[in-house]
């Protein structure tokens, strides 16, 4: 059975102060202990004092076993093998290039992962030979797959390493050989061309939106008729009701400017539309790119709200309410869903 085992980059442990992807695997009385994701899950520790700058009330709303996350690197003792990490000295700007630079590692290892396993060779000499070759020269592997994608040959073929074997005369004699033998390029770019397919980007916007003129909900509903209307088959836009006036207009496409611009237009269109009767719209956070990480904690806050509405609902028996334009929309008949 070949050895499936390996880091991701060339290095065996971390730099001091470099972000690193971890999962937390237990949690004992001084802190929680963790694999490097990117290290062949070596394993480091996180002192509890290092999880949080503000005072801890409950470690367990800090940390949790199995989750994954950046960690500032602290210490490194390579002899040893000791690791410490900090949870609370990751800036936003740290984590979000650290998950970026995970996910493309990620999927960088998958596919080499998958050739060794498919060829049923080591996954470490496959790496020596192609992955940190393109990481050295490409800053990243995932850069120069992207490239295999359409040109394959330019990329690995030029890549060597030196092989060493005794000479007829007793001599030890190096020899420069190609990387990358046909059966492994072949094997290597199906799953890259495979793998390496484009992934569209979510582009987000949130606005604020109030109308109190005389059925100001069904102008709201129009207003956003109308910015629906300003997408297209490749950059189709939805805009939907978080909670009174906040709404959130967002559209995928594989291409970021045109995304903001179809988005950006959409707006313009929905406040238009909304000051004919007197409304207004203001954009709390203009259009643009979200990650996954983003996303999922605007969804973490969206469903925040939705209970905190659920918990102050109007009482069944009261009597209707003036229709001023800043109550619920009716999701039913209006085409929105709410999440």
């Amino acid at each position: 059975m070949p050895n499936l085992e390996c880091r991701m980059y060339e290095p065996r442990f971390p730099e001091v102060d470099a972000a690193v992807m971890i999962q937390v695997k237990h949690i004992a009385d001084m802190g929680a202990y963790v694999s490097l994701l990117e290290y062949n899950n070596i394993e480091g520790m996180i002192l509890f004092s290092e999880l949080s700058r503000r005072r801890i009330r409950s470690i367990s709303s800090l940390i949790k076993v199995g989750r994954q996350e950046p960690a500032i690197v602290l210490r490194v003792d390579r002899d040893k093998g000791y690791i410490d990490l900090s949870k609370r000295r990751v800036s936003e700007e740290e984590a979000h290039a650290c998950e970026d630079r995970y996910n493309k590692s990620k999927l960088v290892h998958s596919i080499m992962r998958h050739v060794a396993e498919t060829l049923v060779i080591d996954l470490e000499p496959l790496y020596q030979r192609i992955g940190w070759p393109l990481y050295r020269k490409y800053g990243h592997a995932f850069e120069a797959f992207k490239l295999i994608v359409a040109d394959p040959d330019s990329i690995l073929d030029a890549l060597t390493y030196e092989e060493k074997e005794t000479g007829p005369d007793g001599q030890e004699v190096t020899k420069v050989v190609p990387a990358v033998t046909p059966e492994v390029k072949d094997s290597l770019v199906k799953n890259i061309r495979r793998r390496m397919t484009p992934q569209p980007l979510k582009i987000r916007a949130d606005v604020e939106m109030k109308c109190f003129q005389f059925d100001g909900v069904l102008h709201i509903k129009q207003a956003m008729k109308k910015a629906e209307a300003s997408g297209n088959d490749n950059c189709p836009v939805k805009i939907k009701l978080v909670a009174p006036p906040l709404y959130v207009l967002t559209t995928q496409t594989l291409d970021k400017d045109q995304g903001i611009s179809v988005l950006t237009d959409a707006i313009k269109a929905c406040t238009a539309e909304i000051e004919k009767y007197k409304g207004k719209l203001v954009v709390k956070e203009p259009p643009r790119a979200v990650s996954e990480r983003e996303d999922k904690l605007f969804l973490d806050q969206i469903d925040s709200l939705m209970e905190q509405n659920a918990e102050v609902d109007g009482d069944d028996d009261s009597e209707e309410e003036e229709d001023t334009g800043m109550g619920d929309v009716d999701l039913t008949n209006s085409g929105v869903t709410a999440y």
